[in-house]
């Protein structure tokens, strides 16, 4: 079975899953299927409840919460300031705090390279799926361009199946796209541009926001890379 076969299982596996259990063993095997060091998804919900799955050692997640690290861990606060996903080396590691933070997760197997994408779900709800390696930044540029695209589909799976335990959870509502709506998500899914999109389909930018946004409604998203993630796994859209 090849990679894309496999991840595929996987999420299938993981969308039919009844309890939270599920998470673990699913991100334990994409993580493997990858072949990172660490992948984790970390969520808050609507009445401040966490739940979080990794393959973090123990000791490293002893660590961080008996140090509170999460009030200056920059993955975190940069993350929770953006709504596209980010490597580890555009956020702000300046400070002392942060040097020390990072320092200590290195020495606890966490990687020096990272790629985060950051979700926002409906009354607040924030999560965060996170993907970790030791490796140079070369072997990371190549890894993060090549499993982009997937990745960001991975954390809002997570985050659609962490969001069925939710209580009280009102079920979503799916609307078929346009032609135009599924050939501007499309495009953007393969990484065009807003202005290389608007050309290709020989429209305007202000047209193409239209159908964006319009596709966004449908989809219940909260913003265009959410949009995105959920079109590719309702398979309204294929890249």
């Amino acid at each position: 079975m090849g990679m894309k076969q496999r991840q595929e299982s996987i999420l299938e596996e993981l969308a039919s899953a009844q309890e939270l259990d599920a998470l673990q063993a699913a991100i334990e095997n994409l993580r493997d299927l990858f072949g990172a060091d660490h992948m984790v998804y970390h969520w808050v919900n609507a009445d401040g409840d966490q739940y979080g799955c990794g393959t973090y050692s123990p000791e490293w997640v002893e660590n961080y919460v008996s140090q509170d690290y999460l009030r200056v861990d920059p993955v975190i606060v940069g993350c929770y300031q953006r709504f596209h996903p980010v490597d580890w080396k555009r956020l702000d590691w300046s400070s002392k705090a942060a040097r020390t933070f990072q320092k200590e997760a290195i020495e606890h197997g966490v990687g020096n390279q990272g790629f985060s994408v950051p979700i926002r779900g409906p009354n607040g709800q924030f999560a965060l799926f996170t993907v970790s390696h030791n490796c140079d930044d070369d072997t990371w540029a190549e890894f993060t361009e090549k499993h982009r695209r997937d990745l960001i589909l991975i954390a809002h799976e997570f985050n659609n199946k962490a969001l069925e335990f939710e209580p009280n959870r009102s079920p979503e509502q799916s609307r078929a796209l346009s032609p135009r709506e599924v050939d501007a998500m499309t495009l953007l899914a393969v990484g065009y541009s807003r202005a290389q999109v608007a050309d290709t389909l020989s429209i305007s930018e202000h047209t193409l926001r239209v159908y964006i946004e319009s596709a966004r409604f449908k989809l219940g998203a909260l913003n265009t890379t959410h949009a995105v993630a959920r079109a590719m796994s309702r398979g309204l859209i294929v890249v």
